[in-house]
């Protein structure tokens, strides 16, 4: 019998898109003969996987576990919004999240980490692959912690517990009531859902993006005909707008807009019981960035009739 060695795993692997283990299985079968394995592994209807690797999945679902001061998105995508219906779909994302919480903060950790079949998650993927037959992808994973305090959630657009097409967490800290710190924060996550923030405060927006802005703001000050000193404080009026618009804690608040979601935590901290800070906040819109496939259905009609 072959010595079957991690790199000839590998190399099927990576030839077929099969699991490890499957991977190990075949050439076990077909006593080492990479090519006898493939045919192996086609035969089974384990190697779809790199055949569909190619297809743009921008579907599926948005995934969210909370456990304690720990709370975990992630994102698993699908070519059609028909298998983010499907129940094995469904329970593969939720498995996924929940292994992202004990893994390290980093997508390929979350792919390698032990799945709960006795796997691993790209290789749970994988297997969903053959049986489900579309193409399908861990795109990202993301964790907030906290040492004392709550990690506030929320899913729009539920399709069951902890999935949907957005997915919100926000990390609160503070040693206040946990009940009241948790509905804080759900408050928060909804908001987030909806206004959609680009950082936390105006620290968090990026140097080049605020570059930006400026630039934009002195083009339309300087087409207007105002002097040098008059461009300066229109920037700096116009940054301050800017920042009300896209940072967090300075955006209207959606659940009372008379006050910003800073002074909102800030009136909170009666009921808690305790200084309220929001330490961070992560939201994952489903397929967002994702360019998309446009298609013809005619087209695609005609051509499989042959016209």
């Amino acid at each position: 019998m072959a010595n079957i060695t991690a790199g000839m795993v590998k190399e099927l692997r990576e030839k077929t898109g099969a699991g490890m283990m499957d991977c190990k299985a075949a050439l076990t079968e077909v006593d080492g003969d990479i090519e006898a394995a493939i045919d192996w592994l086609r035969k089974k209807g384990l190697a779809k996987a790199a055949k569909k690797a190619g297809r743009v999945a921008a579907e599926g679902l948005i995934g969210l576990a909370v456990s304690g001061t720990t709370g975990v998105v992630v994102e698993v995508n699908s070519e059609t919004d028909f298998v983010a219906r499907n129940e094995q779909f469904q329970q593969l994302v939720r498995d996924i999240a929940n292994v992202a919480l004990g893994a390290a903060d980093d997508v390929e950790a979350v792919k390698a980490a032990a799945y709960p079949a006795g796997a691993t998650v790209a290789d749970a993927i994988n297997t969903a692959v053959a049986t489900i037959g579309e193409h399908m992808n861990l795109r990202r994973s993301k964790k907030l912690e906290v040492s004392a305090g709550v990690i506030g959630s929320y899913v729009h657009g539920s399709v069951g517990e902890g999935l949907g097409k957005i997915g919100v967490l926000v990390a609160l800290e503070s040693t206040g009531n946990a009940d009241e710190l948790a509905a804080l924060g759900r408050q928060i996550a909804m908001h987030v859902a909806a206004a959609n923030p680009q950082a936390l405060d105006a620290a968090g927006i990026a140097d080049d993006v605020v570059a930006r802005e400026k630039g934009v703001l002195a083009e339309k000050a300087k087409a207007s005909g105002k002097p040098d000193n008059v461009v300066e404080k229109i920037v700096e009026s116009g940054l301050k707008t800017f920042y009300k618009e896209v940072t967090l804690v300075e955006q209207a608040f959606i659940h009372d807009p008379s006050k910003t979601v800073a002074q909102a935590v800030k009136e909170s901290e009666g009921k808690v019981g305790a200084p309220v800070k929001i330490v961070a906040f992560v939201r994952f819109g489903l397929g967002e960035g994702v360019e998309k496939q446009e298609s013809d259905f005619a087209a695609e009609v005609a051509a499989a009739a042959g016209v």
